[in-house]
């Protein structure tokens, strides 16, 4: 890698902002580092494609947030029944909160969230100009980000994110400028990943060496026989030192090295062992209570049912469900153990979501509702994932305390 050749008059637009340009495999890159919410940024890609000839634009995008800022009607098209059967509620629930995140910041300076990103792909259209999305699935990096850490630290990616959401404080512009020195998944994440290894080698080493083995690997296959090859590439400041160090010094196989970044790891077996022994731990206490005595046995039994029912239940209330979807959360919940791999907030959900359907109107305002709390009870759509998630954690948390309070009636 040699640093690119540049000699033009750097316009007022591009003064003071992060720019680094270097040659890899015969392609000359120019990395321009953005703020994912502010007006300079918007400014010097628009800058840098109006005074300089490029053959390519590339974008930190995947395909599904870059359909999102394309389209930002997509969510009306959302089909919340698909989205809770497939198990993919969690997910959906936290490329919501980003999103909202990220629009609160844009809502006090009237810019929408993306916009240099959308700025970067309208530019590369009016030039009939290939974009090239070298991001990794957003879905991907949180799967990869929740299966690094440990039980405690999860905790802390959701006290990240629900902190994302109650946050109400405003952002002066000059410390929006100031996020160029982070990512947004990190800013969204708080101190959670820089004080975290695992966390920030997932959602930020990780994506940074992702997005350089794209880049090679796109830049592989542009015409070796024409007179420039020169590509536009706008990522968060927050990834330019990184993903910039990656572009220079990176070797070996890019697609095969892109595609193992590619795959979510799969869930480790802990998490799944200690639950099914608790809760077989559980019927044996509750069996063993029968043979005690069959008063004894009955109470135990009823414990579990009050305990794992009544407080799904009551994270179906807190979530404003339906009477009948908090009857649902009350009969699913006890009934968890016998259908491994469907959540108990599921059942609950549906329920949601088919007594109350969405309507056209809570899709059209989902975006706009989750950037203020009270948005999640307010939209339909928004409340249905709310119960799913309050749902499950009543369920878990009910079958620990009645695992307790069974073993120890026993004692």
């Amino acid at each position: 890698m040699i640093p690119a050749e540049h000699d033009e008059t750097l316009p007022a637009a591009l003064e003071g902002q992060p720019i680094e340009r270097m040659r890899r495999d015969g392609v000359d890159y120019v990395i321009l580092g953005t703020a994912h919410v502010s007006r300079a940024s918007v400014h010097a890609v628009e800058a840098l494609l109006e005074t300089e000839h490029f053959d390519a634009v590339a974008v930190e995008l995947c395909a599904s947030r870059a359909h999102g800022i394309r389209d930002p009607e997509a969510f009306k098209q959302l089909d919340l029944f698909q989205v809770i059967r497939q198990g993919k509620a969690g997910m959906v629930a936290a490329s919501l909160v980003l999103g909202s995140f990220q629009k609160r910041l844009a809502a006090q300076y009237g810019i929408e969230p993306g916009a240099e990103m959308k700025a970067a792909m309208d530019g590369a259209d009016a030039r009939n100009l290939p974009v090239w999305l070298v991001d990794r699935e957003v879905g991907t990096t949180l799967k990869r980000a929740w299966r690094s850490v440990g039980f405690v630290q999860r905790f802390g990616l959701l006290a990240g994110m629900l902190g994302s959401v109650f946050e109400r404080e405003e952002i002066a512009e000059a410390d929006i400028e100031k996020l160029k020195e982070s990512d947004l998944l990190e800013s969204a994440f708080s101190e959670f990943a820089t004080n975290s290894a695992p966390l920030y080698h997932a959602l930020i080493a990780e994506r940074d060496t992702f997005m350089a083995a794209r880049l090679r690997e796109n830049g592989m296959r542009m015409d070796p026989e024409a007179p420039t090859r020169k590509v536009l590439v706008v990522i968060g400041a927050g990834h330019l030192k990184g993903m910039s160090e990656q572009l220079a010094h990176q070797h070996g196989d890019a697609q095969g090295l892109a595609d193992d970044l590619a795959v979510t790891p799969p869930a480790s077996a802990w998490p799944k062992i200690l639950a099914v022994g608790l809760v077989l731990a559980i019927f044996v206490a509750i069996g063993f209570a029968f043979y005690r005595s069959p008063s004894l046995g009955a109470d135990a039994v009823k414990s579990w049912i009050l305990l794992t029912g009544g407080l799904s239940a009551l994270g179906a209330l807190i979530a404003g469900g339906h009477p009948l979807s908090i009857v649902a959360a009350f009969v699913a919940g006890p009934l968890k153990p016998f259908r491994p791999g469907i959540p108990s907030g599921a059942f609950s959900a549906m329920a949601e979501a088919w007594i109350r359907k969405p309507r056209v109107v809570d899709f059209e305002h989902l975006r706009d509702d989750i950037t203020h709390w009270t948005g999640w009870w307010k939209n339909r759509v928004a409340r249905t994932l709310l119960n799913f998630f309050l749902v499950c954690m009543g369920t878990i948390a009910g079958e620990y305390i009645a695992g307790f309070h069974i073993i120890r009636s026993l004692l």
